[in-house]
């Protein structure tokens, strides 16, 4: 349906109206909704696999395995913490504040959430955002992709089954429905989506003051780095996985691959094969190969094969009709060409060869770039990999693997700068989607004029001779 600015205010109102009751505020009756919502994707199963195959061309295993089975998972350990992580944390007040002895932290909900997600994952990081929402004591209203009609359909027919309206809804439309929303205020906004749409969102968020969260692809791209000294078959394997993974339309996935020159030529050979090995000499036409979005996305990805089809040395082959592209090495590519400048989100995979011994050089390069979402290094030097992960700036990664630590649960998944601000999944979501209200108990009786006028004359030494002991 075609939405206007007085329908969205009266969602809105209306979803305000109903946070003010107080029902969200208790804790069991949260658990409820997301028992309710849990029960609502297991009974959706089947219409949720059909969109995704619809919109993506998904599989039915990788319809479970990227968006399905995980919203499950969250919801699971959602359900299993919530009573701990929502239980106001006590403190002891302090000298400083006798004769409060007593003071508590209470982890409020913000109000009505607004969630803007993507078309990419679109059961995932839909309910999986709701479920911090729910977990928090919001409502919320859900803007859900266009370009995923298909998915964007099937969301509105759960929640609305599931749900009223007052409390969670699904909106589609275009950035100009997006608009809408932004235009109302809200007390949260989560956005999934690119950094050049985050910055507009933070910017129309910021004309109320509206706390927000922003999970944003890499802008410069994702890297890999691959060390002579590495594992090639095992690294070959687990990159071509991911990168034929929703044809490449992943938020944390490769953009580009730096590989030792010294081991280069080998790498490319079982990279090659483990492409064909997973899925076949002619992917395109092969019915579990995911594809492209929408037609622009194809001929976006179309356009840059043709700019480097010298330099293709695997893939470069597509299907207009399907919508499906080959995984495509590129290589070699220089660090400072266009196409390793930004996030490609498609099939295509640039080789930046690099001597190992100047591998610091090339993550002083990478260092001085927009931070990326996600980071991956394949070599034995340990004590290397450890400090290159534990000292730049990234959203999250792995050493010797690939994505799966987004899977890891109790860990938070985030951005940082270009790449995001914010974090979710199990008690991050929920430490998201509330805020923290220190609230002191004072005391009646026994008082002291410590902190009273007067502060000079006979009282001064005292005054501060306590105000120091205190502060100890």
């Amino acid at each position: 349906m075609a939405y206007t600015q007085e329908q969205i205010q009266e969602i809105v109102a209306k979803q305000r109206k109903f946070f003010r009751s107080g029902v969200t505020l208790d804790v069991n009756w949260r658990l409820k909704q997301l028992k309710k919502l849990k029960a609502a994707v297991i009974a959706h199963e089947e219409e949720l696999e059909k969109a995704l195959y619809e919109d993506l061309g998904r599989s039915k295993v990788e319809a479970y395995l990227c968006d399905i089975g995980p919203v499950i998972v969250e919801i699971n350990e959602t359900l299993r913490g919530l009573k701990k992580w929502a239980r106001p944390e006590k403190y002891y007040s302090g000298l400083m504040c006798f004769p409060s002895t007593c003071t508590t932290v209470y982890k409020l909900p913000y109000g009505v959430s607004l969630i803007i997600s993507p078309f990419n994952f679109p059961i995932l990081l839909t309910l999986g955002v709701l479920t911090a929402s729910i977990a928090g004591g919001n409502t919320a209203v859900i803007k859900a992709s266009s370009k995923s009609a298909a998915s964007t359909k099937a969301l509105q027919k759960l929640i609305a089954e599931t749900f009223p309206e007052d409390y969670v809804t699904v909106i589609d439309g275009g950035h100009d429905v997006a608009d809408m929303c932004l235009a109302q205020r809200f007390d949260k906004i989560f956005y999934t989506g690119s950094p050049a749409v985050g910055k507009h969102v933070l910017a129309e968020a910021a004309k109320n003051l509206t706390s927000v969260a922003l999970e944003l692809g890499g802008e410069e791209g994702n890297w890999c780095i691959v060390r002579k000294d590495a594992d090639i078959r095992d690294a070959a394997r687990k990159i071509a996985f991911f990168k034929i993974c929703n044809a490449g339309q992943i938020c944390i996935n490769i953009n580009q691959v730096a590989v030792a020159e010294e081991i280069a030529d080998t790498f490319i050979e079982a990279l090659k094969s483990e492409f064909i090995r997973q899925i076949g000499v002619k992917p395109e036409e092969n019915e579990e190969y995911p594809k492209l979005i929408n037609d622009a996305a194809y001929d976006k990805c179309q356009e840059l094969a043709e700019k480097y089809k010298d330099r293709i040395i695997f893939g470069g082959t597509g299907n207009r009709e399907t919508r499906k592209f080959a995984p495509t090495i590129i290589f070699p590519v220089d660090k400072d060409e266009d196409i390793v400048r930004h996030e490609l989100f498609c099939p295509l995979l640039p080789i930046v060869p690099f001597k190992d011994e100047e591998v610091d050089s090339l993550m002083e390069t990478i260092a001085d770039r927009e931070h990326p979402l996600a980071m991956y290094v394949f070599t034995k030097d340990m004590k290397w990999a450890k400090k290159v992960m534990s000292t730049h700036q990234y959203g999250g990664g792995c050493i010797n693997e690939v994505c799966i630590h987004i899977m890891v649960k109790g860990v938070p998944f985030n951005g940082v700068g270009h790449s995001g601000m914010g974090a979710y999944h199990g008690e991050w979501g929920f430490r998201e989607f509330t805020h923290p209200s220190t609230v002191l108990k004072g005391r009646t009786y026994f008082n002291l004029p410590l902190r009273e006028h007067p502060y000079t004359g006979k009282c001064e030494k005292m005054k501060m001779f306590l105000l120091k002991l205190f502060e100890r």
